[in-house]
């Protein structure tokens, strides 16, 4: 340890207060760009700090739920003043413990501040609606009710944006929150958390508890008084969060994998649909649910797009994402390199060749972080790990097809569906892929990766548990509808 630098360490936010884990026990959050530097030290809660949490949140419950949703709306105004105010400083924090460029990370950091703004006045908006009854003496309506504590599991690759994006419709739908951040980001959601205590949230609507996902997330998809559980992270973890939340009959929201594809027709623009597939793809380092993966090409022009994406793909410049001149940064934790590394020599040994990359990067500024170089593989088959498998990271997968039947055969030829895209400028193409794609966001002549906060977020198949994310529609996770029938 006595190689880290010496940083400040953050403490659980639980009914209002600042506090230790009851073990005392912390953890170094590392900046993956260079192994030797510590961001912060960070809580590694256990089971009793959760219940705490909990316990806070449901207290807090009754108070909250009977403001009305304008009243709520405005801390989440506050809130996203605040963050506005010290985005510098909260982008800084997430490019320093994630490792994505800061140019992206002040992206994030004011779509967090959008998200806020969203969903404050989302409590001005309606909540129900009158239903004509067959008694001309009654009157019968619906109204929307909170569940009560949500417990939010957020992931480590959008540490701003997902947190908020789960917790402010929550909040301003009535519940009481207790948030559990990835451990490699959670210096980035302690000071998510100081933005909504100077916004003067009061005691126990939010609550933040750092630790391991195994012990913390596991007690809250278990606890019986968390009433619903919205989390993004792996298919594995996601199921294991679903089948605890099912068991004790609480409502649960996942967002899982993506393997995520674009077809590139043989009319597309080719600039546009190489420069679409190098952002889509290789931004963030590819650790994005809805990064492009597969890069589908209809064959008379794969060797003109291939050429044309190889030659752009060695301007990439990697380094710490705090330098301006870095264009992309490392994977964010060792673990997450090893990862990808392995699928890389999956796909060689699998038969798949190796166009570009496949290595861990090194050079001078290199040598400390978790940096893998921009990797592009073709002669890539279905059956292949790396056109199957998730691999969150910076790999191209180059199919050549046939036809724009076949491309869309080959894009569903997955277990997720999450996002995909087209580049055509044929209508009728278009037309047949908004149709026949299964996934649960479609986009043409765009990248596979972005989505708009006011616009309903959540993937087909395996991608997700159904349900939708963001925009309005966010309103159909977090409340119940409770129909009224009244008579005088």
């Amino acid at each position: 340890m006595t190689a880290f630098q010496v940083e400040q360490t953050y403490r659980n936010y639980i009914n209002g207060e600042w506090v230790q884990a009851v073990s005392g026990e912390t953890e170094p959050s590392i900046n993956p760009a260079n192994r030797n530097e510590v961001v912060g030290y960070v809580q590694d809660s256990g089971v009793e700090d959760l219940n705490r949490a909990v316990a806070a949140a449901k207290a807090a419950a009754r108070d909250w739920r009977r403001l009305t949703g304008a009243e709520r709306g405005n801390y989440l105004f506050q809130a996203a003043n605040v963050l506005e105010r010290r985005a510098a400083e909260v982008a800084e924090a997430m490019t320093r413990e994630m490792g994505k460029t800061l140019p992206e990370a002040k992206g994030e950091t004011m779509r967090g501040v959008a998200i806020l703004r969203y969903y404050a006045g989302e409590g001005m908006r309606k909540t129900g609606d009158v239903i004509p009854s067959t008694d001309s003496e009654a009157l019968m309506f619906t109204t929307r009710v909170p569940l009560g504590v949500v417990g939010v599991i957020a992931p480590w690759n959008f540490p701003v944006a997902i947190p908020i994006w789960k917790t402010a419709p929550a909040l301003i739908y009535g519940n009481t929150v207790v948030l559990k951040p990835a451990q490699e980001t959670a210096v980035t959601a302690a000071k998510i958390m100081e933005c909504f205590e100077e916004a003067g949230i009061p005691a126990g609507v939010l609550n933040l508890v750092c630790g391991r996902g195994s012990v913390i997330g596991s007690a809250l998809a278990e606890h019986p008084d968390v009433g619903g559980i919205t989390f993004t992270g792996s298919n594995e973890v996601g199921k294991r969060v679903g089948a605890a939340a099912l068991g004790r009959g609480a409502k649960y929201q996942l967002e899982m994998g993506g393997k995520n594809p674009i077809i590139i027709a043989a009319d597309a623009d080719l600039d546009l649909a190489v420069e679409a597939t190098i952002s889509g793809g290789l931004k963030s380092t590819g650790q994005k649910c809805t990064a492009t993966s597969k890069v589908i090409i209809e064959r008379k022009v794969y060797e003109a797009f291939k050429e044309k994406l190889l030659s752009q793909i060695q301007e990439i410049r990697l380094g710490d994402g705090m330098s301006s001149g870095s264009w992309m940064g490392p994977c964010a934790n060792e673990g997450q390199l090893k990862t990808v590394l392995s699928y890389i020599q999956k796909g060689q040994d699998e038969g798949a060749v190796l166009l570009a990359g496949g290595k861990r990067a090194d050079g001078p500024g290199l040598e400390e972080g978790f940096y893998v170089q921009p990797t592009v593989f073709e002669g890539v088959e279905s059956h292949m790990s790396i056109a199957r498998e998730e691999i969150f990271g910076p790999v191209l997968a180059l199919i050549a097809v046939d036809s724009l039947e076949e491309a869309i055969e080959a894009a569903n030829d997955s277990d997720y569906g999450l996002s995909a895209s087209i580049y055509t400028q044929n209508v009728g193409a278009m037309l047949s892929f908004i149709r026949d794609m299964d996934a649960g966001l479609v986009r043409i002549n765009a990248e596979t990766a972005g989505v708009e906060l006011q616009a309903p977020f959540g993937g087909m198949k395996m991608s997700s548990s159904h349900s939708r994310e963001q925009g309005q529609a966010a309103i159909e996770f977090f409340t119940a509808i409770k129909t009224v029938f009244v008579k005088s």
